[in-house]
């Protein structure tokens, strides 16, 4: 079991951008954790491959963005908790009717008209769910205030956008 201090060396580490760490853990873990996958999920071992290389990711894109403020004690059991999470949520994916589909495509093209910083505040805020302190961080903003009035813009962009599509979709 590793101390608090070394995994705290470890989660410093991973936020600057040593990898060293997951592709240890990958290499102890892959065959485990492929068996792991097929007695829980029957996923045959490339598939479980993929899914822990995806999860791993995942967990450095945590560990890199702040959102993992500390390592797990057990990074194991994380990991593999991780893992059951994203194949359940695979699973129980609806797929959706064709006009709600049809629907999203429409506003994911809108969304590819904003600027490159309105599509930035709009996944932190919705996709990553972070504040508008954070925000305003990752964006250079002076403070949450600024942060939040320009998500306000964002969004009111893209509600203009979508009025103007609005005519031509429908006719």
């Amino acid at each position: 079991m590793n101390t608090p201090q070394q995994l705290a060396e470890v989660l410093t580490s991973l936020r600057m951008g040593n990898q060293s760490f997951l592709i240890t853990f990958y290499e102890q873990n892959r065959s485990l954790f492929a068996r792991w996958a097929r007695r829980q999920h029957q996923l045959a071992p490339p598939a479980a491959h993929g899914l822990l290389r995806a999860v791993l990711v995942e967990f450095y894109d945590q560990a890199a963005d702040g959102r993992l403020t500390k390592l797990p004690p057990d990074v194991r059991a994380y990991v593999y908790g991780m893992a059951d999470e994203q194949t359940r949520a695979a699973r129980t994916t609806a797929v959706l009717p064709q006009a709600e589909a049809g629907r999203r495509q429409r506003l994911l093209g809108l969304f590819r008209e904003l600027g490159l910083d309105c599509q930035k505040m709009l996944m932190y805020f919705y996709f990553r769910g972070y504040n508008f302190e954070k925000m305003a961080g990752k964006m250079g903003f002076a403070n949450a205030n600024v942060a939040r009035k320009q998500k306000a813009a964002c969004l009111r962009k893209l509600y203009e956008l979508q009025l103007r599509a609005a005519p031509t979709a429908a006719g």
